[in-house]
């Protein structure tokens, strides 16, 4: 493998196989680096993440945590090296109603960690958004957004090591897919990437290639997509959470088939009844 993706590194090691080491090679490994998420000169959050696509996931997480409610609050923006870690810098507008005191994170974040640091119960399970999208998909769409997504992890490829979020639609295919080592960082990093690019997020819906657990639910729905199709299982608590927020969750996705948790109505068996589906909205 001679072109390997960003956020990848070739690392030595001795392979163990039937009882002795059969060989010394490289292999691909992901980058994994702090991120810290600056607002106004205070560090928030310290997370750990791929490097790549910094300035997505600066604006996700911003928009996903509650930190700011649309990308015009963040004001600018700049990612810096640091050596040890990237420090994503952020000036926000004026808001008296911002407390930024009273959300800080007192740990930094493991990989992927998607509730680190909050200070009670009623944090770790807020309610979600409610999303009011009447889009409607087929099938074949899921099945077709399944392969589209598979195809685009470049980082997973090389590596075997990282999950993927994408966002795709009817009219225009696969839109966009971010990797991360984290599951909660890809969808921070497509949150972000879909709010500066203006997107409107009713005409698709998002792709997972991990597990849907309740903050996965919190993410999505502030994104506002109305239905959420996912590799893996969900969790009990994720299921309750996109049943509150309106979300259609299909998850256990395969080539054969997939599973519908919550909200079928957005997923319909063909053309045919998707076009009945529009007539009635």
């Amino acid at each position: 493998m001679t072109d390997l993706p960003p956020s990848v590194l070739r690392l030595p090691r001795a392979v163990w196989r039937e009882g002795a080491f059969v060989e010394t090679a490289d292999r691909a490994v992901p980058a994994e680096t702090p991120v810290a998420l600056v607002y106004d000169g205070g560090t928030q959050a310290v997370m750990m993440a791929s490097p790549a696509d910094a300035e997505d996931f600066a604006v996700g997480f911003s928009l996903t945590e509650g930190i700011v409610g649309s990308v015009s609050e963040i004001e600018s923006l700049e990612v810096v090296d640091q050596g040890i870690g990237l420090e994503a810098r952020m000036w926000l507008a004026k808001n008296p109603a911002r407390d930024l005191g009273a959300r800080r994170r007192a740990l930094a974040g493991p990989t992927g960690c998607g509730l680190c640091g909050v200070d009670s119960l009623a944090q770790a399970v807020k309610p979600a958004r409610v999303v009011a999208s009447d889009t409607v998909f087929t099938a074949a769409e899921v099945h077709e957004a399944l392969e589209a997504l598979s195809r685009a992890q470049t980082l997973n490829f090389a590596t075997r090591a990282a999950h993927g979020a994408a966002f795709w639609s009817p009219a225009e295919g696969l839109v966009a897919v971010r990797e991360d080592v984290g599951r909660h960082n890809a969808l921070d990093k497509l949150a972000g990437h879909l709010a500066r690019t203006d997107r409107d997020v009713a005409t698709g819906f998002i792709v997972l290639s991990s597990r849907v657990s309740v903050e996965m639910i919190q993410k999505s729905a502030v994104i506002g997509a109305g239905l959420v199709v996912a590799v893996s299982a969900p969790t009990a608590l994720g299921v309750r959470m996109a049943e509150e927020a309106g979300v259609t969750l299909a998850a256990i996705a395969r080539g054969d088939g997939f599973e519908v948790f919550t909200h079928p109505h957005r997923i319909v068996a063909d053309k045919a009844s998707k076009n009945a589906a529009l007539r009635k909205v």
